[in-house]
């Protein structure tokens, strides 16, 4: 799930993750916090793809992952080291109106039960927002599939069937390889 800080890629997987009881879950910002913070060094990309093909390749069930990502050529990166791992991706882009995702960011806080840090912190939740991914599939560079905020998204991507949804690990038939799953 690739989307906005704030669009809800960690709810829906969440939301996802219990209707397929067999996915693994897999958040690229504990290898982030791993390092320090620091996701635009080549070792985050290298480790979150290697760790998201191990769990795929050594479980054998479907891996969902929520994750921002500003570069088109970290994407790039990632979805690269994945196929060559013979890890198929189906990428969902998480879209929300620009105010909605701004009014979630603006209500969240960063510092839970400590008021007094929220109102010193010197970035504010606003200025987050900042950066916000134009409504693409960075992918593809076409329109991606949106949101909107409804809450019904994870019931219709868990009950959908064929090559646009998989959620059992097989590997594409035109690769012909085998042991492959879905992230």
């Amino acid at each position: 799930m690739y989307g906005a800080f704030g669009s809800g890629k960690t709810t829906l997987v969440a939301q996802l993750r219990d209707r397929v009881p067999t996915a693994l879950v897999f958040d690229p910002e504990s290898v982030g916090e791993l390092l320090g913070g620091i996701v635009t060094i080549p070792l985050w990309r290298t480790e979150v793809a290697a760790i998201a093909a191990g769990l795929v390749l050594q479980y054998r069930r479907p891996l969902l992952v929520p994750m921002t990502l500003l570069k088109k050529e970290y994407v790039a990166e990632i979805f690269g080291l994945l196929d060559m791992a013979a890890v198929r991706v189906e990428h969902f882009f998480v879209d929300v109106p620009a105010e909605v995702l701004a009014a979630r960011i603006d209500a969240r806080t960063e510092y839970l039960g400590d008021p007094e840090a929220e109102a010193a912190d010197p970035a504010p939740a606003s200025g987050r927002r900042a950066r916000r991914p134009r409504g693409r599939d960075p992918r593809k560079g076409g329109p991606a599939a949106g949101t909107g905020g409804d809450t019904g998204v994870p019931k219709r991507l868990s009950e959908r069937r064929g090559p646009a949804v998989r959620m059992s690990p097989q590997p594409p038939a035109s690769r012909g390889r085998r042991g492959a799953g879905t992230t």
